[in-house]
C-alpha cells in the first residue's frame, strides 16, 4: 500500500523522488539556433567564395589593369585599372596583389588565441567586419599606400575566418562525412578564384574597377550582420564565452605552475567565485592576463611543434603549396612559351577550376569511404600526390599540346584531392582547443614557406636557365618530396584527438540544432 502511494505521488509530481519529495525540475535545453549543420556549411561556403572572389577580382585584368605604355614617337596609351590609375610599376602592382598576406599571417595566430577567451563565432563576425572595411577602403583608395593598407585589412579580416571556420564545420559534419564536408568547403577556393576573374573583368571593363570592391562589400554585409545578431555558437573544446568561471580559468591556467597554492578550501573557492578581484588590482590583473595569454600561446606552440604528426602534415603541405603557388602564377606564361598557346590564361584557368572542384570533392569522399582516420589520410595524401606528380611531370615532357593538356588535367585532379585529407589531419591530430591555432599556423607556414616565395624563386630559376620546359619540370619534381613526407606520416603513431577531453569540455554546450535535439531526447528519457 505504501509503495502504491509513493507511485501515485511520483506520477502527480513528475519531478519527485521515491518518497514523493518534490525535486527541482531539470533545466530546459536552450532554445536551438535556426542553424542546422547543412545551413552552417552552406553559409561558410558562400563566405569562402566571396573571400576568394576578391582575390580573383583584384588579379583580373578588369580590376588590376595595365600600366601606361609609350612608343618611340612619344605618344602614350593610358593605363587601365588600379595599375593605370595610380601609375604603378610592376613591383608596386605585385605588392598590392600580395599585401593582404601580411595581415593574414600576422592576424591568424592572434585570432586563434583570442578564441580561448572570446566566443569564436563572434570573432568571425569581427573578422568579416574588418574584411568589409578593407574592401570599402580598397574602393575608396586614392594612391598606392592607401590601397596597400586597405588590402592588409582584408587579410586581417580573412584570418579569423580561415582559423575558425574549419573547426566549426568539423564539429557539425556527420562522423562518416567529415572529410567530404571539408572538401566541399575548400572547393570554394578554385571556384571563388574563377568567379573573381570573371566578375572583376566584367565590372572593370563595363563600369569602373572601384565598383567591384563596392559589390564585394554589399555581398559580405549580410554575413557581418548575421555574425553579431544571432546567438553565438560554441566551438568544441572551448567554454561558453559568457561563462565568467570559464574566463577566469583561461586567464589563470597558464600560470598555474607559478602561483602559490592556497589549498582546496575556502580561499580557493572565494578566488573562483569573485574572479580574483580580492587578490589583484584591475591594472595588475590586466597585465597578468596579457602575460598569461602570451605564456599560454608559447605553450600551445610548443605542443604543436613537438607533435610529429602535425609537423609532418604541415611540411608536406608546404612543399605542395610551393608547387601550386608557382603553377598559378607562372603556369599560363610557361604554357604559352612551351606550346604557343594563344589563350593560355583561359586554358589553365579552366583546367584549374574544373580539376580543383572535382578533385577536392572526390578526395574528401574517398577518404570517408576508406574510413576517415589519420593513417588513411596520409595514405591518400602520399598516393594521390605521387601519382598526380607523375602525370604533371610527364605532361611537360610531351611536345604535343593536346597530350600535355590531357596529362596535366589528370595530374591536377589528383593533386587537388589532397585538400580535404590534409585539413582533416590538421583538425584531428590535436586537442580540440588547439584546432584554431593548428589551422592558423598551418596557413602561416604554407604561405610563408610555400606559395609566397615560390613565384619569385621560379622566376630567378627561369632567368638563369632560360628554358620554360626545364623550369616547369624542376618545379613539378618538388611534388615527389611532398608525397614522400606524407608517406612517412603513415608510419607515425597517430591518435585522433577529436573526442579527447579538453580543459573546457565539461562546460561546452551543444552547438547546433541537431545536437540540442539529442540533448532534449536524453533529458526526456531520464
Amino acid at each position: 500500500m505504501e509503495k502504491e502511494e509513493q507511485t501515485i505521488a511520483k506520477e502527480s509530481k513528475p519531478w519527485a523522488d521515491e518518497k514523493g519529495m518534490v525535486l527541482e525540475p531539470p533545466k530546459a535545453a536552450p532554445t536551438p539556433s535556426w542553424f542546422t549543420p547543412k545551413r552552417l556549411l552552406f553559409i561558410f561556403c558562400v563566405i569562402n567564395l566571396i573571400n576568394y572572389l576578391d582575390r580573383g577580382a583584384i588579379a583580373s585584368n578588369g580590376v588590376n589593369g595595365s600600366e601606361r605604355t609609350c612608343n618611340k614617337s612619344g605618344s602614350c596609351t593610358p593605363g587601365t585599372g588600379i595599375q593605370g590609375q595610380f601609375n604603378l610599376s610592376n613591383f608596386e602592382d605585385g605588392v598590392i596583389s600580395s599585401a593582404f598576406m601580411v595581415g593574414l599571417l600576422v592576424a591568424s595566430p592572434i585570432f586563434a588565441m583570442l578564441a580561448k577567451s572570446v566566443n569564436p563565432f563572434r570573432l568571425i563576425g569581427v573578422g568579416l567586419s574588418v574584411w568589409t572595411i578593407g574592401v570599402i577602403g580598397s574602393a575608396a583608395s586614392w594612391n598606392f599606400w592607401s590601397i596597400t593598407i586597405a588590402r592588409m585589412l582584408v587579410g586581417v579580416g580573412e584570418a579569423s575566418f580561415i582559423s575558425l571556420a574549419a573547426p566549426f564545420i568539423d564539429d557539425n559534419a556527420p562522423a562518416a562525412q567529415k572529410t567530404a564536408w571539408l572538401g566541399i568547403f575548400y572547393m570554394c577556393i578554385p571556384t571563388g578564384y574563377a568567379i573573381g576573374y570573371i566578375y572583376g573583368g566584367l565590372v572593370g571593363d563595363h563600369f569602373n574597377w572601384r565598383y567591384a570592391f563596392w559589390g564585394e562589400a554589399i555581398l559580405m554585409f549580410p554575413f557581418v550582420v548575421l555574425g553579431f545578431i544571432m546567438k553565438p555558437l560554441q566551438l568544441k573544446g572551448f567554454a561558453p564565452a559568457e561563462s565568467k568561471k570559464a574566463v577566469t580559468q583561461v586567464e589563470t591556467s597558464a600560470s598555474e605552475d607559478t602561483e602559490v597554492e592556497i589549498g582546496n578550501g575556502g580561499a580557493a573557492s572565494m578566488k573562483e567565485d569573485f574572479g580574483d578581484k580580492l587578490y589583484k588590482p584591475a591594472k595588475v590583473k590586466g597585465a597578468i592576463k596579457t602575460s598569461n595569454q602570451f605564456v599560454r600561446f608559447m605553450k600551445d606552440m610548443k605542443v604543436l611543434m613537438l607533435d610529429k604528426v602535425y609537423v609532418t602534415n604541415v611540411l608536406g603541405y608546404v612543399a605542395y603549396n610551393f608547387v601550386l603557388g608557382a603553377y598559378s602564377y607562372w603556369g599560363p606564361k610557361a604554357g604559352k612559351n612551351i606550346y604557343n598557346m594563344s589563350n593560355a590564361d583561359m586554358i589553365f584557368g579552366g583546367i584549374t577550376v574544373v580539376c580543383g572542384i572535382l578533385g577536392t570533392i572526390t578526395g574528401g569522399f574517398v577518404l570517408d569511404f576508406m574510413t576517415n582516420t589519420i593513417p588513411n589520410a596520409f595514405k591518400l595524401l602520399s598516393m594521390t600526390t605521387f601519382i598526380g606528380a607523375a602525370f604533371c611531370f610527364g605532361a611537360f615532357c610531351f611536345k604535343s599540346m593536346y597530350l600535355f593538356l590531357a596529362f596535366f588535367a589528370i595530374g591536377e585532379f589528383l593533386v587537388f584531392a589532397t585538400q580535404g585529407p590534409v585539413n582533416f589531419v590538421c583538425l584531428h591530430c590535436v586537442n580540440p582547443s588547439l584546432r584554431p591555432l593548428s589551422m592558423a599556423m598551418c596557413t602561416v607556414a604554407t604561405h610563408l614557406f610555400g606559395d609566397v616565395p615560390s613565384s619569385p624563386l621560379v622566376g630567378v630559376l627561369q632567368d638563369h636557365i632560360h628554358n620554360w620546359r626545364e623550369t616547369a619540370l624542376i618545379l613539378t619534381s618538388i611534388l615527389f618530396p611532398a608525397a614522400g613526407i606524407w608517406f612517412i606520416g603513415v608510419f607515425l603513431n597517430s591518435v585522433d584527438r577529436f573526442n579527447e577531453e579538453s580543459e573546457h569540455e565539461a562546460n561546452r554546450t551543444p552547438l547546433l540544432e541537431s545536437k540540442t535535439a539529442e540533448r532534449k531526447e536524453s533529458t526526456a528519457q531520464s
